[in-house]
């Protein structure tokens, strides 16, 4: 006679290639695991993800690459993961495989685990509508599944095959989560003295173009609003070029680099300057009024320039339709142009109240007051698992 034995829990492999998704992953497991306690996990991932317990294949960071140039070389390092990770996947036998957001990376491994009997399920749906609408037929081909954050994006894949899920933008989960007043006491910080966010980026690349730029913006505002600060929120792969660089500017930069910290940051803040990406949406559910500012390499632009068919990069503006935050890209990322928008800001007018109006239109619409986007997301996973 023998013990019985209880049943080992599901098996759930999730790749994660960058910061925002490495966010994305870390609430997702979290929202697993309050469904189901006893799941195991697997995969790729940053520290977020490792906090909920996962053990990374290998460094998440070293996905993290964006620009054509950028990018070229370190393809022969990057197949290798790709194969890795898909061997990995064969070798484990998942019950699912959630890949997350880095499309360039996700997609190949996708395609490499088409018909292995494997549920693949992709989360962030990619800009068919911003450019190559094509993927929508392409990535319906080798996909289960397809979390999508933003209103507007599962119809393009559905018409395709692809079952698509709109969950929400996992940013509206953190809304009101910073403290403003704990914020301001810990850099004694006067309760009227001006605070400016300066976010440059996540990727060493964003930095190193943007950091320049930033810091002439900065020089300009700082003969205006001599007593000003700046705060820095940033992530830990970059926070050391970021604290480096930072030392010989003025109004005296603070460098933060955990969640909270960030979080009591937005809250403190009057308004930012912030390079393109999700920090913008975090931004707006923070209420702070701001612009984005983006460069790439010069070859990238050119060749994006010529394949994108939107006229604006930033999610609250593509899901209100007007270009409520205003965006300053390529040759117009200039000190001369973004320091006059950033200074209207600063002061209580009219640009400020119209932004803070559009950002509590443009959350309601990606899912705040709704259920969180981390529990449908898990509830869609446990189905597909239930399916299998």
């Amino acid at each position: 006679m023998t013990d019985d034995v209880a049943p080992l829990g599901p098996k759930i492999m999730l790749v994660a290639g960058e910061a925002s998704g490495d966010q994305l992953g870390g609430r997702l497991m979290a929202a697993l695991k309050a469904k189901q306690d006893d799941i195991r996990f697997i995969g790729v991932g940053g520290p977020r993800m490792e906090r909920e317990g996962l053990k990374s294949l290998f460094p998440m960071n070293e996905m993290s690459v964006m620009g054509l140039t950028e990018v070229l070389p370190h393809i022969p390092h990057l197949l290798k993961r790709i194969s890795q990770t898909a061997d990995f996947a064969k070798s484990e036998r998942p019950d699912v495989v959630i890949t997350i957001d880095a499309p360039d990376f996700s997609f190949r491994v996708g395609k490499k685990l088409k018909g292995k009997g494997i549920p693949l399920v992709h989360y962030v749906a990619p800009s068919v509508w911003a450019w190559r609408k094509g993927r929508a037929k392409k990535i319906a081909g080798f996909l289960d599944h397809l979390l999508a954050l933003l209103p507007f994006e599962p119809p393009y894949f559905e018409k395709e095959g692809l079952p698509t899920t709109f969950i929400g933008h996992s940013a509206v989960e953190e809304r009101h989560d910073g403290d403003r007043e704990r914020f301001r006491a810990e850099h004694d910080l006067k309760a009227d003295q001006k605070l400016l966010a300066v976010l440059p980026g996540s990727r060493n690349s964003e930095v190193k173009r943007l950091l320049p730029v930033f810091r002439k913006v900065i020089d300009e505002l700082a003969i205006k609003y001599p007593d000003a600060r700046i705060v820095v929120p940033t992530v830990s792969k970059v926070a050391d070029t970021v604290t480096e660089e930072m030392k010989s500017w003025p109004l005296d930069p603070i460098v933060v680099a955990t969640d909270q910290e960030r979080h009591d940051a937005f809250s403190a803040a009057n308004c930012a300057l912030a390079a393109s990406g999700t920090v913008s949406l975090e931004l707006a559910i923070a209420g702070v009024p701001h612009v984005i500012a983006y460069q790439v390499n010069a070859i990238t632009g050119w060749i994006a320039k010529r394949l994108i068919r939107i006229d604006t990069v930033t999610i609250v503006n593509l899901v209100l339709g007007k270009k409520l935050i205003p965006e300053f890209l390529q040759e117009n990322c200039t000190a001369r142009n973004i320091t006059p928008v950033l200074d209207a800001l600063m002061a209580d007018g009219p640009q400020r109240r119209d932004q803070i109006a559009g950002f509590d239109q443009a959350c309601t619409m990606l899912g705040f007051g709704d259920t969180p986007p981390s529990e449908k997301a898990a509830a869609q996973i446990l189905k597909i698992i239930a399916k299998k």
